[in-house]
């Protein structure tokens, strides 16, 4: 089993809308997934406005693909880079460490998550 950054079992991070790279509701790492989706973060409107700007927009549906678009509130893995990218433009959501994969700590400190803690 998978630890998150508090160094205990990683935790569900949204069963609805179902996230992770495999869509398990986990931020799990996969060996498939450049992007690292193991952030779990609480959507905001700014973010969500900040990664449409970045080229990843999550907010509009796209039902060939089964995604519904994401609203403030979802829960959603985000890529740990996205995550830094938005941190540092002060866009940041928050997260849930419970549910964020230790391997995030390789891009991110743990100061910054904890004071961008749920």
């Amino acid at each position: 089993m998978a630890n998150n950054v508090l160094g205990t079992e990683l935790q569900v991070c949204s069963n609805e809308p179902l996230t992770g790279f495999t869509r398990s509701g986990c931020c799990d790492q996969h060996s498939d997934d450049a992007g690292f989706h193991i952030v779990c973060a609480v959507m905001t409107n700014s973010f969500l406005q900040f990664s449409k700007e970045a080229g990843n927009d999550l907010s509009t549906p796209r039902p060939e693909w089964g995604f519904a678009g994401l609203k403030a509130g979802d829960q959603w893995c985000l890529c740990a880079s996205r995550w830094v990218e938005a941190f540092e433009a002060g866009a940041a959501p928050r997260v849930v460490l419970e549910a964020t994969h230790a391997q995030a700590l390789e891009w991110i400190d743990i100061a910054d998550l904890r004071s961008n803690s749920i």
